[in-house]
């Protein structure tokens, strides 16, 4: 007879582990099914977040702007340093290590909350039963009074640019983390989120890096005044960012990669050491359900879910980048959360709508809420200010002063309708945002909340007071 829990939580990514240990901390009996092998060849927990996406890029990220910082400018502190090196075996054995430490420790974290790992595929089966699968082909059945499907996402592939890691030539985001020595030339397909972040690591290192960009628009998703900030920041750097540019073939070459292109000038070439492939992520839902289960997806490969992540089938659930919404770590974290509660009877609750975005590049690009162009689309009346980080004390200490915080508030009643930052830890001041529209604060109340000095979140309350046209620290217009 199959092993009965209350909760089987499919996955141990961010949106699963995380509901795997807040329904055993409601005192639930539950399990984690997750497949994952490491770089080691050890089953580890953490799904493609902390093992080969969030945590080693931002790892490298870090690394890479150490060294451009050191080899680049240090000198503006009155700091010489002679002979700067880069040595990429230790930086990569530093990602590997924290990758690591990351995952065992959600290991313990389990052991510590009673969570069962079972190590294996996980396949959801007609009446809340699951189907595990091991490694070396072994097959067992487990039964839940609820299920929790959180498997993730993975890269878009794509016919003109097929990607083999292994041979390391063209990769997607996986191989482009593992490159053991810094390419002369590196193309990225794609400059989306993940092919700036990881573009501005080798650009970093050494590599000439260029970007081909199908879309015309630059970060659609973005503020449009930061949107364009960020595209002459990025190419002050060197990054050579082409926009309304479609590959056509590429073909594997002695000396590396030959791209060809289309864009409104024509159709050209280009030979690239290395390519990197990054049109986006699709959701990870192929066989994680029997047809019997009659679990509902949509065309885009997502599992139907309602506003608490219930699918069609009742008692199962699904959490995290498999259904509607960003795909992002934190918001499947938070989704997990959710359901957890919501399966223990409590109520579960999560805004959509201050669900923070951050591009981890230098500039940092962060926000929350509404853009202008989003409100001007939808008729919403509303007042803008910001402030640049030029005209800020301690981002001149830093010597980071590229960039602004703008803040967006309903023109009749103040309530604050969105939050766009470019510029130094814009990662971390977003979050005073997302806390003010989280308790409907309205641009008033940040402008009269007292914020230290000197520090970088004195923008933030400029941007507020800004608004009104009562900015200390800039010219009024």
């Amino acid at each position: 007879m199959a092993k009965t829990y209350d909760v089987v939580v499919i996955g141990g990514g961010p949106a699963g582990y995380v509901a795997a240990i807040r329904c055993a901390q409601l005192g639930l009996e539950t399990a984690c099914v997750e497949k994952w092998i490491n770089f080691k060849g050890d089953p580890a927990l953490g799904g493609t977040c902390l093992n080969v996406g969030c945590i080693p890029s931002k790892v490298l990220l870090e690394s890479s702007e150490q060294y451009h910082h050191v080899k680049e400018d240090i000198g503006n502190h009155g700091i010489r340093i002679a002979g700067v090196t880069l040595d990429l075996d230790q930086m990569m054995a530093r990602k590997e290590d924290i990758v690591l430490q990351l995952t065992h420790g959600i290991d313990a974290l389990f052991k510590a909350n009673g969570v069962e790992w079972l190590r294996g595929h996980g396949k959801l089966l007609a009446g809340r039963e699951v189907e595990v699968t091991a490694q070396d082909g072994a097959v067992d059945v487990v039964s839940a009074d609820n299920i929790i499907i959180a498997t993730g996402s993975r890269p878009i592939e794509m016919g003109a640019a097929p990607v083999d890691n292994a041979e390391g030539v063209i990769v997607d985001s996986t191989g482009a983390l593992d490159f053991r020595q810094v390419p002369e030339t590196l193309g990225v397909i794609g400059a989306g989120v993940i092919g700036l972040e990881l573009g501005s690591v080798w650009n970093r290192l050494g590599a000439k890096v260029l970007m081909l960009e199908a879309v015309e628009d630059f970060l659609s998703l973005v503020d449009n005044q930061v949107a364009r900030d960020a595209l002459r920041q990025f190419k002050k750097q060197g990054l050579d960012i082409q926009l309304g540019t479609r590959v056509i073939a590429t073909q594997k070459t002695e000396e590396g990669v030959r791209v060809r292109y289309k864009n409104k000038e024509g159709e050209h070439e280009v030979t690239v050491e290395k390519l990197l492939v990054s049109v986006g992520r699709r959701p990870n839902t192929d066989n994680i359900a029997a047809p019997e289960a009659d679990l509902l997806f949509d065309e885009g490969g997502y599992i139907h879910v309602d506003d608490h992540c219930a699918t069609n089938l009742p008692g199962v659930y699904a959490v995290g980048d498999v259904v509607r919404g960003p795909m992002l770590a934190h918001k499947g974290s938070e989704e997990g959360v959710m359901v957890a509660e919501i399966i223990a009877g409590q109520p579960g609750h999560l805004n959509y709508d201050a669900i923070p975005w951050v591009i981890y590049t230098n500039p940092e690009i962060a926000w929350v809420g509404r853009t202008e162009q989003s409100l001007k689309a939808a008729g919403i009346p509303y007042k803008t200010g910001s402030f640049p980080f030029s005209a800020n004390g301690r981002a001149k200490a830093m010597d980071v002063t590229a960039g602004m915080v703008k803040l967006l508030a309903h023109a009749e009643t103040d309530a604050l309708l969105g939050c766009h930052i470019i510029g130094p830890f814009a990662s971390e001041l977003i979050q005073e945002a997302v806390l003010a529209m989280e308790f409907h604060a309205s641009s008033e109340d940040l402008a009269r909340t007292i914020h230290a000095h000197p520090t970088l979140y004195e923008a933030m309350h400029e941007a507020a007071l800004s608004i009104h046209g009562r900015a200390l620290h800039k010219i009024n217009l």
